[in-house]
């Protein structure tokens, strides 16, 4: 009887052992393992909204009118170049509406100060300001607005005692030189059908817009066409030059910037209608040695020479304003 009873325990472990394995077999066979992930590249879009961008600080009264469908573009996504600090070499974060004169200021620069020279980052002041925020190393730092000069002054990146009124600019519309909008007056931004460009209201151009518009509706034409006005508005900048551009193409009928942006452009590339100054906008721009420059006494050379003037009549010739 031992010898059977043995047999049956020896079948017994053979069926289970044999049970187990193709169960583990089977296990293998049909385990899943996770799928690698490949990384996607997806480019920037430029958000679209239906009214502009609003920013904190203090601003002149402005109308309620907002545009029913615009484009517009980012305020503060431009990335810093990238500078290595130099001695002779300046790096000026400088507000895009001066782009005209920079080469001619960067040249005159240099030859009153042989062996030092100046590089411009030219872009919103807005992105400026962020910039420097974020970082980004510049020497000296020229501003289209005193609100975002005040704040990096509070925040504390300036040598306050350096900071000083550099010059001063007026808006005016300007259209293309075949005036395809048939526009004649400012009355005639309201009509039906006109494309208009201006800066987004973070700009100091375009807070400077929105204050012309306000001014001209109280004092000479009324809130209806205020409103048209904005609703006419197909594209909001996020600097002066990009509503110049927007217009030399055609791609608009009419656009808001600074006087000297009409003044610097090539001869009958635009056409242009004076705002009347009782309701228009005088921007004040500024100019700072930023605390961190590495070369204190050429930035204070560079700042000197803005203010002297020959840097004062480079910026005349431009169409740009003395300070009062």
């Amino acid at each position: 009887m031992n010898k059977p009873s043995r047999f049956n325990r020896f079948i017994l472990v053979s069926i289970v052992s044999a049970l187990l394995a193709i169960t583990m077999l089977l296990s293998g066979c049909t385990s899943s393992q996770p799928s690698p992930v490949t990384p996607e590249t997806t480019a920037a879009i430029q958000p679209t909204t239906t009214m502009p961008l609003q920013t904190a600080g203090s601003t002149p009264a402005i109308t309620t009118a907002m545009p029913l469908t615009t484009t517009a573009a980012s305020a503060t996504t431009t990335l810093a170049p990238t500078y290595t600090p130099s001695e002779k070499t300046l790096i000026v974060y400088t507000a895009a509406s001066l782009k005209g004169v920079s080469t001619k200021l960067g040249t005159q620069f240099s030859a009153a100060y042989p062996g030092h020279s100046a590089v411009f980052n030219l872009d919103g002041t807005q992105a400026l300001k962020t910039q420097v925020e974020n970082g980004a190393y510049a020497d000296v730092f020229i501003s289209a607005s005193n609100t975002y000069t005040n704040t990096l002054k509070g925040e504390g990146y300036f040598i306050n005692s350096t900071v000083k009124p550099l010059t001063t600019n007026y808006l005016i519309v300007i259209l293309p030189s075949d005036n395809p909008g048939k526009i004649l007056t400012l009355a005639d931004l309201a009509k039906s059908g006109v494309k208009i460009a201006m800066e987004d209201k973070s700009v100091p151009a375009g807070t400077a817009t929105y204050a012309v518009l306000a001014n001209l509706a109280k004092s000479t034409y009324n809130q209806d066409w205020n409103t048209s006005v904005f609703k006419n508005v197909v594209t909001y900048e996020t600097s002066e030059p990009g509503v110049a551009t927007k217009v030399s193409l055609g791609e608009v009928d009419a656009g808001f910037v600074y006087e000297s942006t009409f003044t610097a452009a090539p001869k009958d590339t635009y056409l242009a209608i004076t705002i009347p100054k009782a309701d228009n906008y005088l921007q004040t721009y500024t100019i700072g040695v930023l605390k961190q420059t590495r070369s204190t006494g050429a930035a204070q050379e560079f700042e000197d020479f803005m203010l002297s003037g020959a840097g004062q009549q480079m910026l005349k010739d431009y169409g740009f304003r003395p300070v009062s």
